[in-house]
């Protein structure tokens, strides 16, 4: 759902939302006919023909999860030198072919069930060299698209009773999506029990609007959607990544590895990334350094040099979201050369909304709920749908010559 109807980050796990107790005894009483029944149709003798599948509305190929996933092959970067000069504030690619995804050894470390099964099967994918924004867009280069174009984002929009006839006037402010840590412990079943639409938040007013951004212009920039990315990027000259580009890059030439680092979360006691510690979503003690957001390059750059492709603030890329988009690139076979995604978006859970891939995870990741931290690991998000846990870094093609904005 949109950011103006009830709107929820939509790169965490799906949650189910609440129910009323008499609801939850009905549902319950009728999962336990059903396996009753399941029980005694699987003791039955066998029968010369299968049962048919009843027709799902919407074409979804998935992986078996008999299958064995194919293994991670060495990554075999291009060789072409970096194009000189350099674009400012950008880090030269040089892609090549990699393994793209995650197996099944990257699903345990989530208590959380499927984190992963939408980043499966592993598969081969090839993308031309292309320079990108070694950090996210912080909020002073944001700011300098701003006075340069007097743009608006969509959470400094109020949204029109044309748009959404059904809403209450009350609830058509300006805003957008706001974490808010619980006072105690809650199920994990329900996140919105942590996410409010807070009235006057947005880039400028990152947690309200009695907040700003004193102090905070080595920071990301966050409460942009989707368009918002879009805009800033074609203002510097540049474009998003494709999802496939963005884990190439975050790899830095490593293959098969969990993390953008290695196969360790702390590689000698030492944090890598901005993530969530302590109980979620109480506190974040802050053991790494920082509790919420940080500024950028705070941590190790990876292997081609960019910092914060793992925590700190989800990035947006250019590929519609389909939960099947890998399996259906399987099924093709061969390499997959620059993959821009699918055609159009689907989400079993949210079949109406139009999203688009997140990654990189976030300083609300946890292995308790979500461990999108990992390096081959999917978001998701409606488009027109920002919070304060989700911003953007751009790329440019190698043959570009647009110069890019000044670097603050």
């Amino acid at each position: 759902m949109s950011r103006r109807n009830k709107t929820r980050p939509n790169s965490d796990p799906p949650a189910t939302p609440a129910r009323k107790k008499s609801l939850s005894r009905a549902v319950t009483i009728l999962l336990v006919a059903t396996i009753a029944v399941l029980v005694l149709w699987l003791s039955r003798p066998q029968a010369a023909t299968a049962p048919q599948a009843a027709p799902s509305p919407e074409p979804n190929v998935a992986s078996s999860p008999s299958t064995p996933t194919p293994p991670f092959l060495p990554t075999v970067a291009n060789k072409t030198a970096a194009p000189s000069p350099a674009p400012a504030g950008m880090v030269w690619i040089p892609g090549g072919e990699f393994s793209m995804g995650c197996n099944a050894a990257c699903e345990s470390l989530c208590a959380a069930p499927g984190v992963t099964r939408d980043a499966q099967p592993v598969h081969r994918v090839y993308v031309d060299a292309f320079w990108m924004d070694q950090t996210e867009v912080t909020n002073e280069q944001f700011e300098q698209f701003v006075r340069a174009t007097g743009y608006l984002t969509i959470a400094e929009i109020a949204p029109t009773k044309e748009e959404f006839p059904t809403a209450p006037p009350e609830n058509l402010v300006a805003g957008s999506t706001l974490f808010t840590p619980t006072p105690g412990p809650v199920p994990l079943n329900d996140m919105f029990q942590w996410w409010r639409y807070e009235k006057g938040a947005n880039w400028r007013h990152p947690t309200g609007p009695a907040s700003d951004l004193n102090g905070k212009q080595k920071y990301p920039v966050v409460h942009v959607a989707y368009p918002d990315a879009q805009a800033y990027a074609k203002w510097a000259g540049k474009r998003l990544p494709t999802e496939a580009e963005f884990e190439f890059a975050a790899r830095g030439g490593l293959a098969g590895k969990i993390y953008a680092w290695g196969d360790e979360l702390k590689p000698g006691g030492k944090w890598m990334a901005n993530i969530y510690q302590g109980q979620f979503p109480v506190k974040d003690t802050g053991e790494d350094g920082f509790a919420g957001i940080a500024p950028v390059a705070q941590f190790p750059p990876n292997g081609y040099g960019l910092y914060d492709v793992a925590g700190n603030v989800w990035e947006w890329c250019s590929d519609w979201y389909r939960p099947d988009t890998y399996a259906r690139q399987q099924l093709a076979g061969g390499v997959s050369r620059n993959p821009q995604g699918p055609d159009s978006p689907y989400d079993p859970a949210e079949p109406t909304e139009k999203k688009r891939v997140h990654r990189g995870g976030s300083f609300l990741c946890t292995d308790q709920y979500c461990t999108r931290y990992m390096v081959g690991s999917r978001g998701k998000g409606e488009v027109t749908t920002a919070s304060n846990h989700l911003g953007f870094r751009c790329v440019q093609d190698a043959r570009s010559t647009a110069p890019g904005p000044s670097q603050p």
